[in-house]
């Protein structure tokens, strides 16, 4: 099932067809047993139109992040950092017990499917991350998987790690969607994760990774945030990237960044700078 948010309501996408959901999206989603929930919800809810006007699927959670959880994502990290010294905290990350886990963005910073995502004009060095994202409810139990894009200044990051926070949370510097999938099994591990960056109509960067190149545990990485943080009406967990653009790319204006996750759908943003006040 996928439930999407749009500005007529949520709608639930089921069996091919679309129903009206009127509760508010964080009473909605923040439950246990969600896909027996919706699969009761259909049975009653009016039918509608397709899911049209999408909004990131996200109420007022927050949105978190782990880093280093690929193999892939660890030497580009390092290499980035080699210049600092701090190379070596990436690689003593991915052997430690307790993973990389950090705050990303505030709800009303997301981008939806077909919005724009921002680079940093202070940056040189700009990446999209490509993500398997988790909704986990305030329980710290998962009970769906969205597409993120973790947008990266890498230079800034390379430059100190204590920058991370500069290189990864500013304005709209998170996109979530198109939908919330809620499977009645946990998501399959062989699930792959597909990016594309076109620039001008030419595809610049391509590439697919399955979900089960990473080292860390799903539930491992929702059990970590919750160990001492409470989230009300739950909370958002990218879980990493294994999908890094060569060192020599960075995203210019007017790119277009399709991000495919299989079951889950596309998410599909463009480069903008943020407009200058």
């Amino acid at each position: 099932m996928k439930l999407y948010r749009t500005r007529q309501g949520n709608i639930l996408e089921t069996s091919g067809k679309h129903y009206q959901l009127d509760q508010p999206w964080d009473e909605l989603v923040n439950r246990e047993g969600l896909y027996s929930y919706l699969e009761k919800a259909a049975a009653s809810a009016k039918e509608v139109a397709a899911a049209d006007g999408i909004l990131p699927p996200i109420g007022s959670q927050e949105v978190w992040a782990a880093g280093v959880t690929y193999l892939r994502s660890r030497n580009a990290r390092m290499e980035e950092s080699k210049s600092s010294g701090g190379a070596y905290f990436y690689d003593k990350v991915y052997e430690a017990e307790r993973p990389e886990l950090f705050f990303k963005s505030l709800p009303h910073r997301v981008a939806a499917h077909g919005e724009p995502v921002y680079i940093r004009r202070d940056s040189h060095w700009n990446i999209p991350e490509p993500e398997l994202t988790l909704f986990i409810n305030s329980k710290g139990n998962i009970q769906g998987y969205t597409v993120g894009n973790d947008m990266s200044s890498r230079d800034i990051e390379g430059e100190n790690p204590l920058y991370l926070p500069q290189a990864k949370v500013y304005e709209r510097s998170a996109a979530l969607g198109p939908c919330l999938y809620v499977p009645k099994e946990p998501i399959s591990l062989s699930s792959v994760i597909h990016m594309t960056i076109t620039r001008d109509g030419k595809e610049v960067f391509k590439g697919e990774v399955p979900v089960s190149q990473m080292k860390r545990g799903l539930t491992e990485l929702a059990g970590w945030l919750y160990r001492e943080t409470d989230f009300v009406n739950g909370c958002y967990l990218m879980t990493g990237t294994c999908l890094v653009p060569p060192n020599e790319f960075t995203l210019q204006e007017n790119d277009r960044v399709d991000i495919e996750i299989d079951g889950i759908g596309v998410l599909t943003n463009y480069i903008l700078y943020k407009p200058m006040k």
